[in-house]
Order: structure tokens, then sequence, then C-alpha cells
């Protein structure tokens, strides 16, 4: 996701890339904060250290975008930038494509009016946290629109996966399925540009969600 990220800057036009923290590469995310004008950083990594990256960012007074889940961003609460310049915000994404947020949204809508459901995520074997993040936020806000439960939510990991999700709901006589599939990484990348164009631009920081800012 890393490098696909860096393409699509790369070829975005309206933005430039001037950085990549890789510790492997000996850069560190500070170094590279402090080497050029960093806008925006955004964050695919891993859940023990994209905490960390999200705080280092806000304190050096830079916007970022976390598209890593499976960590607690309750810290980010209390994060504040320098006294001397402009607060930087915080988005946390669960899901990038446009499609994903549909998804979630027409679910939410569904759960109003019917009795049950269940959510089946699918992701590639190597991710790391169960259930995605996509999963959870749906559960919430299915919750939330509903006024009951979250509903129960089944993790599958395989190989040849990217991410795919349906939710099923069922009420008397009928059952309805939403499902959304990503086949290729690069379905993520307009949400990741729509995401770093108008970060800076919330009222409240941090903010869970790209619905954030298409509703």
């Amino acid at each position: 996701m890393g490098q696909t990220v860096c393409r699509a800057v790369e070829g975005a036009g309206d933005m430039e890339l001037v950085g990549r923290a890789d510790p492997v590469l000996g850069a560190s995310l500070e170094e590279v904060l402090s080497q050029a004008r960093t806008d925006v950083a955004v964050d695919f990594t891993r859940p023990e250290t994209a905490l960390e990256n999200a705080l280092a960012c806000v304190a050096a007074g830079v916007h970022v975008v976390v598209g890593t889940s499976g960590f607690d961003p309750a810290p980010l609460h209390e994060a504040r930038s320098p006294a001397d310049g402009p607060q930087a915000n915080v988005l946390i994404v669960p899901n990038f494509a446009i499609g994903a947020v549909l998804m979630m949204r027409f679910a939410a809508e569904a759960a109003r009016h019917m009795a049950k459901a269940e959510i089946v995520e699918l992701h590639h074997d190597g991710k790391l946290d169960r259930p995605s993040g996509t999963a959870a936020r749906t559960a919430a806000l299915m919750a939330a629109a509903s006024g009951g439960p979250m509903p129960p939510i089944h993790s599958v990991r395989l190989p040849g996966m990217v991410a795919h999700q349906e939710v099923i709901l069922g009420d008397v006589g009928q059952t309805l399925t939403i499902r959304h599939d990503s086949i290729d990484r690069e379905s993520f990348m307009p949400g990741v540009l729509l995401a770093v164009r108008r970060v800076g631009e919330l009222t409240q920081s941090p903010t869970v969600g790209l619905e954030r800012l298409l509703f």
C-alpha cells in the first residue's frame, strides 16, 4: 500500500512526494519530517507503530492520514501541535475505496429496516488485524443507525484476496446482501488522494471515516 500511495502522489500533478519513511533504508519518520517541508503524512504501517507515527506528525505540525487499523486512537484526542503553528489534523480511514464507503452507508441504512445482520470480511493472509477496520466501522455504523447491538463479524484470511466484505441482512422470508470487492490496491488511491487534499479542512481531530469528506 505504501508503494502504491507513493506512485499515486507522484502522478497526481497537484502534490509532491517529499520523503519516504523507511526504517529498512535508514530513514525514520522524524528525519523525513525535519528534512523537508511536509504538509501531510500518510501512514500505512503496522498497528503497533501507527499511533506513535500519528503523534509524531501532530507534534511536528503535520496533518496525517492514517490507513492503518487495529490500534486504539484515544491518545490522539489529547495530541497538540506546536503553539506557534496551526493545529495538525488526524484523519483515520478504515477503507479508502469509494465503493466500500458507499457499502458501509447502505448497510447502515438497511440495518434500520431489517431484523438481523452479520458481516463477513475477507482479506489477504498478510493482514494483521481481525476483524478489519472496515468491518468494525460497518458494525458500529449499523448499530448506531438501528439502535441495536453490533452485528457479528466473521473474518477470513486467505492468499489471493485483497479486500472484500459482505453484509448479509435477514428478515421474515427475505435476505439482503450488500457486498464490496477491491481486486486491486489501485481502488484505494482516489480516496487516499482525496484525504490528502482535504485533511486540512477538518474541524474536528481525530476524525474517523472517509465519509466525513464525501457526504
